[in-house]
């Protein structure tokens, strides 16, 4: 099978080609940026392998949570090659493949993956991983630094798992770490310099095309956590300033 992925959650923007488990990829730091780059870095990788985007069977994106401008831009890139191609697409979890690319990095199994969500929130979930498989020990949620409680989170958890020795990745961590790291005292490390990358989309994709998991582009969605996009002054203030 061949797909594309994309990730542009971040300012790390990715696309990945995979071709039966072969993976290639493109990537550079664009905080402010991107849309004009995502095609011609598709165009590049396919030109590499001798095909076309008429061989292309599927399209993996990054769905979030993230940036909500680089959540549309991954979802709308996606959705026009799909619907001009008549392909299905896979939704992947943004904090999943940046808990996958941790692994690739750090070998450490436990994950506590985390993006800064401005507004003074974060995007936190947990993964426990090992190789390709990505398994989710704490959804996806969106909240304060301040709020974020290891015993709360795990209460929630039935069994509850043991998640010692974790490390923690994403610039979360760069914005937020001395408070995360009294709130997750179990962290054996921090990586905030770590990014979802579109290669760890594209594997994850790999296991949702198998299991019947791709969707319509009509269907394809970004996952946002939080819906509200932006506070007042008023609001931002009284969430601690204007960050």
């Amino acid at each position: 099978m061949r797909y594309l992925a994309f990730e542009t959650a971040t300012r790390r923007l990715s696309v990945a080609l995979w071709q039966d488990g072969e993976i290639t990829e493109r990537w550079a730091d664009m905080p402010n940026s991107g849309s004009e780059v995502l095609l011609p870095w598709a165009n590049e990788l396919l030109a590499e392998s001798g095909i076309t985007f008429k061989d292309i069977d599927g399209i993996a994106f990054g769905a979030g949570p993230g940036g909500f401008t680089g959540l549309r831009l991954a979802c709308g890139v996606t959705q026009g090659l799909a619907f001009g191609l008549d392909v299905p697409v896979v939704p992947v979890s943004t904090l999943a493949a940046l808990a996958l690319t941790a692994f690739d990095s750090t070998g450490i199994e436990n994950i506590w993956a985390c993006l800064d969500a401005r507004m003074n929130e974060v995007y936190l979930a947990a993964y426990r991983v090992k190789n390709d498989h990505v398994n989710e020990v704490i959804s996806p949620q969106c909240l304060s630094p301040a709020s974020v409680c290891r015993q709360s989170l795990f209460n929630a958890v039935s069994p509850a798992p043991t998640f010692l020795n974790a490390c923690g990745v994403g610039d979360g961590f760069n914005s937020y770490g001395k408070v995360l790291t009294e709130q997750l005292p179990d962290l054996s490390s921090i990586h905030a310099d770590i990014f979802p990358a579109a290669s760890a989309v594209a594997r994850l994709g790999a296991g949702l095309f198998a299991s019947g998991g791709s969707v319509s582009a009509a269907l394809a969605q970004p996952m946002y956590v939080r819906d509200k996009v932006a506070f007042t002054t008023v609001e931002r203030l009284a969430r601690g300033g204007l960050k």
